[in-house]
């Protein structure tokens, strides 16, 4: 067993890896000293449940939380829920989510060794999602904290304080690193990103990016940097800016924002900004005092329901109109924008985004200028435009790039050599956490994949084979029932050599919904907002009873993963 390190010699490690970028596959000290004391509770626990080994053949679990916003979100926390009642939760050791998965990982590791005082946990997250609420104050002045505080803002900002902040009815403040040695009960937590631009070049075996407590950094590439320092800025390995510590609302954030399509998303943004925007207006405290800044004020409100309008292709020429009056012998430039966008209007019936995105950026231009000349400067207003101006820019996740300027040999030269990266939720590319446990040094040999993922009920761990077998990582082989068939609620693709078994469990099926699998669906829709006591609750039992319906089943493939590890240390 590894040995535990003293506090002073903690510290020191923290105050080396936090300077310093760590190149290569090795796990981070935490880690393997989490993973050690995880051991002697896992083993207790399997031999709870009749099944012996020792720490040479005690397999390393893994429970997989996929995306799907609130339905992800509530439905890891029935399933986590179900694990501690059926007494498995001590034989995990590590809980990975992507996107929605991610916001209850979130809550539940914000209270020190949570699978101690689960049941109390439950009920408060499940009140503060059937009743909680942030006010347009609170999201606004988070929104202003995010600008104020860090060089490189982005929409992963707007979304974190303005949506995330609303769907999971609170701000969460506490910093990823505070986390640190307050989960000595609980399984490893790693949250799973990609790296915007890797994707795009297709650049696979660098996409994919993992954040712990610990350190964060390129799975499968082997870089990494101590998670209190991943927003701040590194040249060739060294740290030579720092910038404050994400907190856990912007994690959320960065995780998880690919709750609809992203015309939904936009709309979605569009709503908030107008709610916010108007109860700016509305306050006492703000209320504007000259007709510039009233008109300021009515200028943005406006220009949020142009953009709103274009996306639902109604007919714009009244805020066109509105935006012409209010600015009207001032800004020259924006009048004949204004009129040559309703001449677009009045022969083609539509504004192109390229025209809109133009014009909305100078408008907010123009907007500046006039509270500027007033002498009036209010940090929501201003927040609100830089709002607008990265919803035009559409930039997720800006950070500054740890490895600039630096000379790996794992990570592409692209990566190497640009200053910033743009990080964004994982589904959009694979909508479960596969690879960040498939880490060989992670050794994980039994994964259980709770996917809560509309559509196709396989698509993630189909696609997880795929991408495994063009990277040359082990993985089983999956073979599928026929695609007019409801899904079951148990699947095994059982591991050959190296490959880890993989047990797949999708969220509605033919034995918790008794053949109204689609009805299920309908009610619990990836981009539902608000969800009612009832509907948590009941969302909440069917994820439970996933794991309920399969106790025996899951303590069967582990004792089968234990004897696989015992024959092949036989030879």
């Amino acid at each position: 067993m590894t040995s535990v390190s003293t506090s002073a010699e903690m510290d020191q490690n923290k105050s080396r890896e936090s300077t310093q970028v760590k190149t290569g596959h090795s796990l981070s000290e935490a880690e393997r000293q989490h993973l050690a004391r995880r051991s002697n509770t896992v083993r207790q626990c399997l031999k709870h449940h009749g099944i012996s080994c020792s720490e040479n053949d005690m397999p390393n679990i893994a429970v997989l939380g996929s995306g799907g916003g609130l339905r992800a979100m509530i439905g890891l926390l029935g399933s986590v829920c179900q694990l501690k009642e059926e007494g498995l939760l001590d034989c995990i050791k590590y809980l990975c989510g992507v996107s929605g998965s991610t916001w209850c990982m979130a809550s539940l590791y914000k209270e020190p060794n949570w699978s101690t005082k689960l049941d109390t946990l439950k009920e408060n997250i499940v009140h503060r999602l059937a009743k909680g609420s942030v006010s347009w104050l609170k999201m606004g002045q988070k929104l202003v904290d995010y600008i104020t505080e860090k060089d490189n803002f982005s929409m992963t900002d707007v979304w974190a304080a303005l949506i995330v902040s609303y769907l999971v009815k609170e701000i969460d403040e506490h910093k990823l690193t505070q986390q640190r040695g307050n989960y000595t009960n609980d399984p490893y937590p790693i949250y799973t990103l990609i790296d915007k631009q890797c994707k795009h070049d297709k650049l696979n075996a660098d996409v994919w990016f993992e954040i712990t407590p610990d350190e964060s950094g390129y799975s499968l590439s082997g870089a990494f940097v101590d998670s209190s320092c991943l927003r701040s800025q590194f040249e060739n390995g060294q740290k030579i800016k720092d910038q404050p510590e994400t907190d856990m609302l912007y994690l959320q954030g960065l995780c998880g924002s690919a709750i609809a399509d992203m015309e939904e998303n936009l709309k979605f943004l569009y709503e908030q900004l107008k709610h916010l925007i108007m109860g700016e207006s509305t306050k006492e405290s703000h209320t504007p005092q000259t007709p510039d800044v009233q008109n300021g004020c009515l200028l943005l409100l406006t220009l949020v329901d142009l953009n709103l309008c274009v996306l639902k292709k109604e007919d714009p020429t009244v805020y066109l109109q509105t935006i012409k009056d209010l600015l009207k012998d001032k800004h020259d430039e924006i009048e004949r924008m204004t009129v040559h966008l309703e001449n677009v209007v009045t022969s083609e019936k539509t504004i192109s985004k390229e025209e809109l995105n133009g014009y909305t950026l100078q408008v907010c231009n123009s907007i500046t200028d006039m509270f500027t000349v007033q002498g009036f400067w209010d940090d929501t207003y201003k927040a609100i435009m830089r709002a607008l101006e990265e919803i035009v820019c559409w930039i997720w996740g800006k950070t500054y790039n740890f490895l600039y300027k630096m000379e790996v040999k794992d990570v592409d030269p692209s990566v190497l050599n640009s200053k910033e990266r743009e990080y964004e939720d994982a589904g959009l590319l694979l909508n479960s956490p596969y690879f960040s446990v498939l880490r060989e040094e992670r050794d994980i040999k039994l994964i259980i994949s709770l996917d809560y993922s509309s559509g196709n009920p396989f698509e993630t761990v189909v696609q997880a084979a795929k991408l495994c077998k063009a990277l040359q990582i082990p993985f089983p082989k999956v073979v599928v029932p026929a695609e007019d068939t409801e899904p079951k609620d148990f699947y095994v693709f059982r591991g050959y050599s190296d490959a880890p078994t993989v047990i797949h469990m999708p969220l509605f099926n033919v034995v918790n919904c008794n053949g109204e699998v689609e009805e299920w669906w309908k009610r619990y829709p990836t981009s539902k907002r608000n969800y009612s006591l009832k509907d948590i609750t009941d969302l909440m039992e069917k994820a439970g009873e996933n794991i309920k319906n399969n106790k025996e089943k899951l303590l069967k493939e582990i004792q089968n993963v234990i004897k696989d590890i015992q024959k092949s240390k036989l030879g």
